[in-house]
């Protein structure tokens, strides 16, 4: 076998019966093993879950690669980030001063700033350039708990750039431990110089064909189509073409939608059959009834409802109509932001979850807003070994700390491997 873990405080399984998504009442009950053990095989997945007594008498013959004694602190699943923008060139921190300021998005978005300035950056960077600042920045995510993260492309708008960022994702999935959910966005914005239907025709006839062709031959694995569905970028009836373009050659739909201006976006992405929307600060009471019954996921986002002063996602009512709840980072230019647990604090306090839900949202619902649940998300036996270990003996420092997990994660495994082992964890004692 390739790990076990001893004898944890408080081992956190999220869910216990494979259950693919956490609904409101379910996160309510999020199960939690005291004095508990596990085990990871050396085909990367979990063997074994249980009380610790028991797991020492059935394993008592077995030799381990590992063994990590996990006394006073706590095993938690490894946590999904389900919505990021990780590829690009060329920062926006002068667009932060111009924000306080009191600019708005898209007057930012008008005066060439925006998507659009990074778009120029990334267009001139070379792969290597940005793989390699794509590699540090998943790095840091790891380092933050993450295992599984969602990663955009977007910052092209040509058929090119596109590519040239699928294939830094490509690399990256091939080359680094966390697990990787690639995601075409060439709608991210429309392309100076073009209007909304000419980028839709140019993205539904030349863009998805040769995608297409790229996933048949194994050059690049792509999951899932992204559209901005909003006001002055793409509006319903294009979002709706390239969707359904996407769909046809098998990707899944996981878009932007309702974020600045109701545009029925939900109502959408229930009808297309959309594994997941993200943002949904302007989202229609239909919409969420409609979410919560094609069991489509909300991935909100607090960072940006945060960072640009908005009106935050109505995680609640949300929640209370049956939406499954999935949380992101979206890490991008414009809310610069690697930590999940960051996220759950923000999620907690602005969108008033509650700690559970929080937790439940970033490991099986965002598992589930990637069409992963049934490999990731949780602590159960046949799972991929992705966990944490956090230095403390109850697992809600993880949420409680705000910006604490530098000092907290302890150990970042995946597949069963500890990818990341944190020295400081040991000089400064449990929390």
């Amino acid at each position: 076998h390739r790990l076990l873990l001893e004898n944890a405080e408080q081992l956190v399984l999220v869910c216990g019966r494979r259950e693919p998504y956490l609904r409101r009442d379910g996160a309510a009950g999020l199960g939690v093993l005291r004095a508990a053990s596990l085990v990871v095989g050396l085909d990367g997945c979990i063997k074994a879950v249980g009380q610790a007594d028991v797991i020492r008498n059935e394993f008592s013959e077995a030799t381990f690669e590992r063994i990590i004694d996990c006394s006073g602190k706590c095993v938690l699943p490894g946590l999904v980030d389900a919505h990021t923008h990780p590829v690009w060139a060329g920062d926006r921190v002068h667009e932060f001063a111009m924000k306080l300021e009191g600019a708005s998005y898209m007057e930012i978005h008008q005066a060439g700033g925006g998507i659009h300035f990074t778009v120029e950056h990334t267009r001139k960077a070379t792969e290597d350039e940005l793989f390699a600042s794509l590699q540090q920045r998943l790095g840091r995510m790891l380092r933050a708990g993450s295992t599984l993260v969602e990663c955009k492309s977007g910052y092209g708008l040509n058929l090119e750039t596109e590519l040239k960022m699928l294939r830094v994702i490509e690399r990256a999935r091939k080359s680094t431990e966390i697990g990787i959910s690639s995601t075409y966005c060439g709608a991210h914005a429309v392309p100076k110089g073009k209007t909304a239907t000419e980028a839709t025709d140019d993205i539904i006839n030349n863009h998805l064909p040769k995608l297409k062709e790229l996933k048949q031959s194994g050059e690049i694995h792509v999951n899932n189509i992204d559209v901005f569905c909003e006001k002055g970028v793409f509006d319903l009836e294009s979002t709706r073409r390239i969707l359904q373009a996407g769909k046809d050659i098998g990707l899944q739909i996981n878009f932007h939608g309702d974020e600045l201006h109701p545009m029925k976006s939900a109502e959408l992405g229930a009808e297309l059959g959309a594994r997941a929307i993200s943002h949904l600060e302007e989202v229609s009471d239909e919409g969420i009834v409609a979410m919560a019954r094609a069991k489509c996921a909300a991935v909100l986002l607090p960072t940006t409802a945060y960072m640009l002063r908005l009106k935050q996602p109505q995680a609640r009512k949300m929640l209370e109509e049956g939406v499954i709840v999935a949380l992101g980072s979206d890490f991008n230019p414009n809310a610069y932001c690697f930590s999940m647990p960051m996220v759950m604090h923000l999620a907690c306090v602005n969108m008033k979850m509650s700690m559970n839900e929080a937790l439940a949202a970033a490991t099986i619902n965002a598992a589930y807003a990637l069409g992963k649940s049934d490999t990731h998300g949780s602590l159960e036996v046949g799972k991929q070994g992705d966990l944490l270990i956090i230095n403390s003996s109850r697992w809600e420092h993880l949420i409680y700390q705000f910006g604490g997990h530098e000092s907290l994660i302890n150990y970042v495994i995946v597949k069963g491997k500890v990818i990341y082992e944190n020295e400081r964890c040991e000089t400064v004692g449990s929390y």
